[in-house]
């Protein structure tokens, strides 16, 4: 996967967006997010950019080191959010 750290949080941030907002939610409804990283190093820089997406009230967070992501990334994340029903 191209980029560092910052550039594909950046990229899950904006997929995990657009699926939700296709699925009628949006990144304001995220309750909880667990972040893998591949190297806690990354945080600083992984923090930074999550931060820009979640401004207001950001959502429950772990954060965890995952040796061997896939196809070589250096972040991926998964999220819960609320629909309305």
């Amino acid at each position: 996967m191209p980029g560092g750290v910052s550039e594909q949080t950046e990229q899950v941030l904006k997929n995990l967006s657009a699926v939700l907002e296709a699925s009628g939610s949006s990144l304001a409804k995220v309750v909880k997010t667990t972040v893998f990283l591949a190297d806690m190093k990354d945080f600083a820089a992984m923090n930074e950019v999550y931060g820009r997406f979640f401004t207001n009230e950001p959502p429950a967070r772990a954060t965890v080191a995952a040796a061997g992501l896939p196809k070589d990334a250096r972040v991926e994340i998964e999220l819960v959010a609320l629909l309305d029903g």
